[in-house]
């Protein structure tokens, strides 16, 4: 046959997982080794070879313009054998049957690919289980031929081959679109030029960027145009559009719908990845073919739909959705397997930046040149605090052991002793400690031991309890071994229950920097871009960005003759003044209503405080329409909430400044016409802070501004940007409290606004 010019790289699990896997998905809950276990595993296993032996072997070949590499776990020349070593828990026997074939797979590509290279007729291939808890190795033999191998990796490639192709064309079709993309509107918006060039050159010159950029601009269309443009001269693989909420996912999807209606069928992939809760068809079964019916045969099926799926180049929720259950597969993993394929992601934070990141270690495997937007990046800094945080809770712990089985008493037992002498020895109710204690986490790593062994022999029939605590105390774990500086570990002593004190234990992280740099370092450039980025130097730090990473501050589309914004002078809206500060306010409000009726928001830094200013404001002007965000409302309630403010409508929506409705809502032209912010916004003052503000001067040196001030400012300057949508709206918006009058504070506001100063008659009390 005559040789095909393909010039494809695929890595060799990368190649069998697509080639050799088959039968069902199966996610019953089986505890698998932690990648930190697998690597000690590996390391136990090489270290017990003689001194000839080859660990990590690299190893490539071709097959008609299909370039095969990876790294063979290890080889013994004396032996001419060749190993895939594997590890696992438990009963060797559990492992099923489609994954020893995979694992064949790979020892056998491995073996040819060191047969051609040394010019072996022949070699033993060995797969190696190890048992991570009892360290005994179980291995499996098969001698081959070369010849024999030859054939199977060619098998593998054949198959692999056509799909390659289609990649292949597929990609070339893409670069040349992206190289005809135009910018779908006939000028920039004021700005957005500026922004696009900046993303370009990041992109260009592989860095980062922050860039600030107010609402209204249109940052998302300026920043996929200039990412997506650079794609064909950077050879770039994949673009992650990671976002925080929902609204920013759709604003992202209507942007490259817009792009892509360039032309009539634009090769261009763009792949909207939900949750799983969100994807699920079947919540009420498990994930695997004894439960569920998409995960019956779903490897058998995935090759067809994943065809089927990738031919419809926009897959969002609802088009693979489609898909999947045309072919009868589970459509979220499905979406897992399309973000293989998918030239755009656009999904959560947590797929890139979590410890078990889909995408970031899609990245890493596969080797992928990819580029990172990250939108609305001032959510980034606690969306990543949660996600290296853990937290024990005793009152749990204490029910679990109730209703844990027999074979779990004991070592939940040596961790409530541990837990009770913590407690005795704790004089405040809040404590900050230098580390976790070593003795607690040996005997709650012993109890995860445990769990681990009983979950491996019994996966099913287990109480949600058990397995909810079970993977808390794994992550306690975890993060109790990756310990630094950038984290907490406190005690919280809570109220007294029946006579007894509990607690709750929390390695609580407060700088993500040294989690999130390798992920910002895997990627060839990223762009996080936010209406409130400022100061740079504060965000920098807390998110591990690399050094020297440019800021720009993008010219404002706005003009401050749009914004009437009044700072009060006299007022003080500080715990202590609250209740003198609401008739004040309730009068500032009502003259203003009075004077240009429409639709408004109040913005207040607690629901107390909420509720009390929407009496006073009532019962003084029961006139005047309004309505008040609660509670835990869900998303139908937040719905009804902003669907008051019509067209054309008149009210006042109370709400909490940094919730719900402080950021990511769209309500241009008279929909809303002026906020009444009557806070600064700064965080509680609690032990928990108080602690962070501590921490953060010894790393930082500015440990109020960095707990407090920056993160409170960011919430006032979100909240007012509700108000100018477009270049057609005027508005007004008043800052009610005194210290924003304080030039720090007034630094820290976007430059575009002309702050003017007011006085409120009638002060109820001096401040």
């Amino acid at each position: 046959m005559k040789q095909r010019l393909l010039h494809y790289q695929v890595a060799v699990r990368a190649l069998c997982e697509f080639t050799a896997k088959v039968g069902d998905l199966d996610l019953r809950f089986t505890p698998s080794p932690t990648a930190q276990e697998g690597m000690s595993g590996h390391a136990i296993v090489v270290a017990r070879r003689g001194p000839g032996y080859h660990a990590e072997l690299p190893l490539s070949g071709e097959y008609q313009g299909l370039q095969v590499r990876g790294r063979a776990d290890g080889f013994d020349p004396d032996y001419n054998r060749l190993e895939e070593i594997k590890t696992h828990r438990g009963d060797i026997a559990r492992i099923p049957e489609n994954h020893r074939l995979l694992h064949w797979a790979q020892a056998k590509v491995y073996g040819w690919l060191l047969c051609q290279e040394r010019g072996l007729r022949e070699i033993n291939l060995a797969v190696v289980y190890f048992n991570v808890l009892s360290q005994h190795e179980t291995a499996f033999h098969e001698s081959c031929t070369a010849e024999e191998l030859r054939v199977f990796f060619e098998l593998q490639c054949s198959r692999f081959i056509a799909w390659a192709e289609q990649q292949r064309d597929h990609r070339r079709a893409r670069n040349q679109a992206l190289e005809r993309l135009r910018f779908p509107h006939a000028q920039f918006r004021s700005g957005q030029r500026q922004l696009a060039e900046s993303v370009y050159r990041a992109a260009r010159d592989g860095h980062s960027l922050m860039a600030q950029a107010t609402t209204g601009i249109g940052k998302t269309l300026g920043t996929l145009f200039p990412q997506l443009k650079a794609f064909p001269e950077q050879q770039l693989d994949r673009l992650f559009f990671l976002t925080a909420k929902t609204p920013g996912r759709r604003l992202a999807l209507d942007a490259l719908a817009t792009l892509r209606s360039q032309e009539t069928a634009m090769p261009l992939r763009v792949l909207e990845h939900v949750a799983r809760d969100k994807a699920c068809e079947h919540p009420d079964k498990a994930c695997h073919g004894d439960s569920c019916p998409l995960a019956k045969g779903f490897y058998d099926r995935l090759p067809a739909a994943r065809q089927a799926a990738l031919e419809r180049q926009w897959l969002s929720q609802d088009s693979v959705r489609e898909a999947a259950l045309a072919h009868r597969v589970c459509p979220y993993y499905l979406s897992q397997e399309l973000c293989r394929w998918a030239d755009v992601v656009v999904c959560d934070y947590n797929y890139y930046f979590d410890m078990g990141g889909l995408l970031y270690g899609l990245t890493l495997l596969n080797e992928w040149r990819v580029t990172l937007l990250v939108d609305e990046a001032h959510n980034l800094i606690e969306r990543a605090r949660s996600m290296y945080t853990a937290e024990l809770d005793q009152a749990s712990f204490n029910a679990l052991r109730l209703i844990a089985p027999a074979v779990l008493k004991a070592p939940l037992e040596r961790v409530n002793r541990h837990w009770q002498q913590l407690q005795q020895d704790q004089e405040a109710a809040y404590q900050v400690y230098p580390a976790a204690p070593d003795l607690f986490i040996m005997a709650l790593q012993k109890a995860v031991s445990s769990l681990t062994d009983h979950l491996t022999d019994q996966p099913t029939g287990n109480d949600a309890e058990l397995l909810h605590f079970y993977l808390n105390a794994m992550l306690f774990c975890r993060l109790a071994e990756a310990f630094g500086a950038h984290s907490l570990f406190d005690i919280k002593r809570n109220e007294e229950h029946g006579g007894r004190s509990l607690s709750t234990l929390c390695i609580r992280n407060i700088v993500p920097a040294p989690f999130l740099a390798p992920r910002f370092d895997a990627a060839h450039s990223s762009t996080l871009f936010s209406a409130t980025l400022s100061p740079a130097h504060y965000y920098a730090d807390l998110l591990g960005l690399p050094p020297n990473t440019p800021w720009i501050d993008v010219e404002s589309p706005f003009s401050a003759t749009q914004l009437q914004v009044q700072a009060v002078s006299n007022l003080s809206t500080r715990y202590v003044h609250r209740d003198y500060s609401l008739a004040p306010i309730a009068a500032l409000m009502a003259r203003q209503f009075a004077a240009r009726p429409g639709n408004y928001l109040a913005f207040f830094s607690s629901y107390a405080y909420l509720r009390l200013a929407l009496e006073t404001f009532s019962e003084a002007h029961p006139q005047v329409p309004v309505w008040e965000q609660s509670r835990q409302m869900d998303e139908s309630q937040r719905q009804q909430f902003l669907e008051r403010f019509s067209s054309g409508g008149q009210g006042i929506g109370f709400a909490v400044l940094g919730g719900a409705f402080g950021e990511g809502i769209d309500l241009p032209g008279d929909r809303l016409i002026g906020a009444f912010i009557a806070t600064l916004g700064l965080p509680q003052i609690n032990p928990v802070n108080e602690e962070i503000k501590q921490r953060m001067q010894v790393m930082f040196g500015s440990g109020y501004d960095y707990t407090y001030l920056y993160p409170g400012l960011q919430k006032v300057v979100q909240a007012a940007g509700r108000v100018i949508r477009t270049q057609q709206d005027q508005g007004v918006v008043y800052l009610i409290d005194d210290r924003f009058n304080q030039p720090a504070i007034r630094r820290l506001l976007p430059t575009w606004w002309q702050v003017d100063r007011c006085r409120l008659p009638l002060l109820s009390a001096p401040l």
